[in-house]
């Protein structure tokens, strides 16, 4: 038994598990923080451009289809502010030269 926990705590340190869960809880606690920049400061700037300022419900219809594209919209902006934000870390913070694969 104590031949198997060494080993798990060797896998623990070898693939930095303990590291990769700590990024993953900070990473979902900043998607709130993300949410709430887009719809409380991004999206209220945008609204005025859309129909009837519901961005939210904002949506097309084809026939029967119906797109969603307010939903859509705010997706998308979610990715590109956490996209930049990780973007940042990597080239001031972990001042990396060049962000690039590795």
């Amino acid at each position: 038994m104590k031949k198997l926990m060494l080993e798990f705590k060797e896998f623990l340190k070898e693939y930095k598990v303990v590291g990769l869960a700590v990024a993953l809880i900070i990473g979902l606690a900043s998607t709130d923080l993300v949410k709430s920049v887009v719809n409380n400061l991004v999206m209220p700037i945008i609204t005025p451009f859309i129909p009837k300022g519901a961005w939210e419900t904002a949506t097309f219809s084809i026939g029967s289809i119906v797109i969603g594209w307010g939903a859509l919209l705010g997706s998308v902006i979610n990715f590109i502010v956490i996209a930049w934000v990780v973007f940042l870390i990597a080239k001031y913070i972990l001042k990396e030269e060049k962000v690039s694969k590795k």
